[in-house]
């Protein structure tokens, strides 16, 4: 009892002792949560770093970094959701996923029963290969958030050890080994944003989500305990049978014993989150069926082995997103298309879901990246097919909701602009995305935030006012870049393709004056649809 009471800066510990309060009503849920909390206090005297509760210190290392911590969240966070669920229905997450696309495989059909009678945590890992997730990344966290919205707490686990080993999984080579401080970094920054990603667009009663760190559990287990507890159980040719290691022997660079043993790592996280967590489904991309099943496989050979009967537990698996063609979808020339504003812009991001989504696309996108309802969808799908169809009215929307969904209100109003429109009479407000906002003729007037909102994403060139003050336009593109040679911005302008600030020139002659100026420091040329260049003044 001492120790709990100098737990109580633990802020689980005291969400734990809340819920238990509630043990003395008669209700099957309450008495779960009277269980659960029990397992909470056990756990207490578990926590590596109780030396620091009995000195009465704030826990050094709080959830996700803290074991304990985090067992504590998860095991309150299920609890109090049976609290606040146990007399609703829970949707059928299987027929969702059916519905949405985002159903590959299942290991078991009993996971559409069990799901629609019982909740339980489930999980998808993230290896810190970078210090930000990308597009493809997006299909688990949404799939998470499903599970949610269904009643069951989302898991998310950072593979602070297995990011150590490398995935073989859809590689043709080996990655490159990252330094300990660089993955450290990486686990921090993506955690952060499987945080926000995750918690977001709660319902009222919907589980709050839990990070873990695999490095919490396989950072002290001694080899030969691996060994031993995993090693025992795995049989060579069964591993050796998976795709990814399959289509890597047969390759010229081969694999590696540390890749090789990927599956195994992966493997035993399923284990460890069941046992310790409950965990019953772990989900992933297609191309991680191999190792998730090795989980499976390695739950039921440890559970035959000790005697006691394995829970049944499942792999799920969504599509990779692909084109209709079957090309792989979600990356730029550039490179990934993160989901980090630090590392890609909401207009960036936006501009490659306009311009990159067909017509034969862009519905199953509807359905697999956002959370609309599908029978607005479907009306959608509609109307596409009626003469007074907008064009891209779909890739918009599909742009607007992806860019809501991970950057949040302030990411769409960086991506968009309102502007009053005048159209019958009445004032509407219309939201002009700023890629409009560049076009010529646009009824939007630039201003320097929303230039400078998408400064990252337009060429830049920095002048002197004496270099553009009183100068002709043809001087100026040259001197800014835009152009090679006067000659040259003389034929664009003859030709109607040069724009000041959305404004076509016509006059070879036009001189840049200070009115020209947005807010007396900025310019926008452009030469050309595609070819833009925003002028800073100095």
């Amino acid at each position: 009892m001492a120790l709990m009471h100098r737990l109580a800066n633990c802020q689980h510990a005291v969400r734990a002792a809340r819920v238990a309060a509630y043990s003395h009503q008669s209700s099957p849920a309450l008495h779960n949560i009277d269980s659960a909390a029990n397992m909470t206090r056990k756990r207490l005297l578990r926590c590596d770093w109780r030396q620091h509760f009995l000195r009465n210190q704030r826990c050094p290392r709080p959830a996700p970094s803290c074991s304990f911590c985090t067992a504590a969240a998860i095991t309150v966070a299920s609890s109090e959701h049976t609290r606040n669920t146990a007399d609703k229905p829970l949707h059928n997450i299987v027929k969702i996923l059916k519905d949405r696309g985002l159903l590959q495989e299942v290991s078991s059909p009993d996971l559409e029963r069990l799901a629609s009678q019982e909740t339980f945590p489930v999980y998808c890992g993230f290896d810190p290969t970078a210090d930000s997730l990308h597009l493809g990344n997006l299909l688990g966290i949404i799939v998470l958030r499903w599970f949610a919205i269904c009643g069951h707490t989302p898991v998310a686990l950072l593979g602070g050890a297995t990011g150590r080993v490398g995935d073989p999984s859809g590689k043709s080579a080996e990655r490159p080994i990252l330094s300990e401080d660089n993955i450290e970094h990486n686990v921090q920054s993506i955690q952060a944003l499987l945080q926000r990603l995750l918690s977001q667009n709660g319902e009222q009663g919907t589980p709050e989500p839990v990070l873990f760190n695999n490095l919490d559990w396989f950072g002290t287990m001694p080899l030969l305990t691996f060994l031993r507890q995993v090693g025992k159980f795995a049989r060579l040719g069964s591993m050796l049978a998976k795709d990814s290691v399959r289509s890597r022997m047969e390759s010229e660079s081969g694999i590696s014993y540390t890749e090789f043993t990927y599956q195994l790592l992966q493997g035993y996280d399923f284990v460890h989150l069941q046992r310790e967590h409950g965990c019953r489904v772990q989900i992933g991309g297609s191309d991680q069926w191999g190792n998730i099943t090795a989980g499976t496989d390695l739950i039921r050979r440890l559970g035959s082995e000790d005697g006691r009967e394995p829970p049944q537990c499942f792999g799920l698996t969504f599509p990779l997103l692909t084109s209709s063609d079957g090309k792989k979808w979600g990356k730029s020339e550039g490179g990934a298309l993160w989901l980090s504003a630090e590392k890609m812009s909401p207009f960036r991001l936006y501009q490659y879901l306009l311009n990159n989504t067909t017509d034969q696309d862009v519905i199953r996108y509807l359905k697999m990246l956002t959370f609309l309802p599908l029978d607005r969808i479907q009306s959608l799908e509609a109307d596409m097919q009626q003469s007074g169809y907008q064009p891209n009215t779909a890739q918009r929307l599909l742009a607007e909701q992806v860019i809501g969904f991970v950057h949040g209100d302030e990411g769409v109003s960086a991506a968009l602009t309102a502007t009053q429109n005048r159209t019958k009479g009445k004032n509407e407000i219309n939201y002009v995305w700023h890629e409009q906002a560049l076009q010529p003729g646009a009824t939007t007037a630039l201003d320097a935030a929303t230039l400078e909102a998408i400064a990252g994403d337009v060429p830049s060139a920095s002048l002197d006012k004496g270099q553009i003050i009183g100068q002709p336009l043809v001087q100026v593109m040259v001197a800014s870049g835009l152009q090679s040679s006067k000659a040259a911005s003389k034929r664009m302008i003859k030709g109607g393709g040069v724009q000041v600030n959305n404004v076509r020139i016509t006059s070879e002659d036009h001189e840049v004056s200070l009115e020209d100026l947005i807010e007396g420091r900025l310019l926008l040329l452009a030469a050309g649809k595609k070819n833009k260049l925003l002028v800073r003044v100095s």
